[in-house]
């Protein structure tokens, strides 16, 4: 699959406009003399991350403060109402950031199914009406599974204008799960692009880093650049019934005859990205929603494309629940030379991986889960 990738040829820097979608493209397998994709990236003053939905919540975890960061635990949240908080295979995120009295919102990825969005959204209060701006990391169900259903139910609270951060056209393909026997069923189902555009939502297909309403900025495509490497799943290419991803809107890719023959390939990912912010002198704070990139990968992509070397805190999903021991030891050494301040593991990190941490890193270990809130200062 190494070959796919070396076969995408995306245009130096493009943008245009087309319907309901913009368009930002990149090279993905650069040159060694080739620029460096740069943005200017914000500083901003200060980072909370809120989990609206993860794989569990330990009520019995503590709140914690620091220099930095601050942890606060969802106690008794809805229980005199004789409701809880509910957990699911997913993740999803609300996002806030602030540069002196300016603040900026951000739903980020949306779990697998909207009655547990909107059942969490509740407990925590979070106000839609105050959301600037929605951000997919990638394509999997258990980050865009509870999207539809969200906006349809709350897209006339919300601002008028809103745009649909995605890494790209990928975040629009239809994804599988293989079975025993070697045939597939559906994990979910593909992105209604249709569906967004009636609802009002202007799509971000960014494979460039972009700034996102002046404060947070992506990581854009995220190359591959380490011995990281797992496929995750089956993805097929092309669409039906209007459904799926546009193969011509993958810039100058050439596909092959066997990735839109109309069935399932493994699946690279290559269009998540990484959510990101740069916090005043302490260093990036980087959001890996899934992480199939490979975090090494991510964390070498956010310093690229910021200039910004400082990695002051790794969130998210890190995918390195299915890897073996010798690949897991591999990540961690090389997480190590990060000197990154704080670890949180969430969604699809393993516990092999929070085990392993707790040996290796249990001064930068931050334990998550539903409800967790997370606010880091300048």
């Amino acid at each position: 699959m190494h070959s796919f990738l070396s076969r995408r040829r995306f245009l130096e820097t493009s943008a245009g406009f087309g319907g309901s979608i913009i368009t930002c493209s990149m090279p993905l397998n650069r040159s060694a003399n080739a620029a460096a994709a740069r943005i200017e990236a914000p500083i901003v003053e200060e980072v909370t991350i809120h989990e609206i939905t993860d794989n569990a919540n330990d009520i019995f975890l503590k709140n914690f403060e620091g220099p930095g960061l601050k942890v606060t635990r969802p106690i008794g949240v809805g229980g005199e109402q004789g409701l809880t908080l509910e957990s699911e295979w997913g993740l999803a995120m609300h996002v806030e950031s602030r540069i002196g009295t300016d603040r900026r919102r951000y739903l980020l990825d949306f779990g697998f199914t909207p009655d547990v969005y909107a059942n969490n959204l509740a407990l925590l209060k979070i106000d839609v009406g105050q959301v600037d701006a929605l951000i997919i990391s990638h394509g999997h169900y258990d980050h865009i599974g509870g999207l539809i259903g969200f906006l349809e139910a709350n897209r006339s609270k919300m601002r008028k204008e809103m745009h649909l951060y995605t890494g790209g056209e990928d975040d629009f393909c239809a994804r599988f799960s293989p079975r025993p026997d070697g045939s597939f069923v559906n994990f979910g189902f593909p992105l209604d692009r249709q569906k967004l555009k009636s609802l009002e939502i202007q799509t971000v297909l960014s494979e460039a880093p972009i700034v996102m309403e002046g404060h947070g900025f992506t990581t854009g495509a995220v190359p591959r650049i380490t011995f990281e490497h797992f496929p995750a799943g089956f993805v097929k290419y092309g669409q039906t019934n209007g459904l799926g991803c546009d193969t011509s809107a993958y810039q100058n890719h050439h596909f092959t005859a066997a990735e839109v023959a109309g069935k399932p390939i493994p699946d690279e990912h290559w269009h998540e990205h990484a959510t990101c912010f740069r916090l005043g002198d302490r260093g990036l704070v980087v959001i890996s929603s899934c992480g199939h990139a490979g975090i090494i990968n991510t964390l070498k992509r956010a310093q690229e494309v910021s200039g910004v070397q400082k990695i002051y805190a790794l969130v998210g999903g890190f995918h390195l629940a299915p890897v073996p021991d010798d690949y897991l030891k591999k990540v961690m050494a090389e997480l190590k030379t990060f000197d990154l301040e704080h670890v949180m593991p969430m969604h699809c990190s393993g516990q092999n991986f929070v085990d392993l941490a707790k040996q290796e890193i249990p001064e930068k270990l931050v334990l998550c889960g539903t409800g967790s809130s997370f606010t880091f200062t300048a």
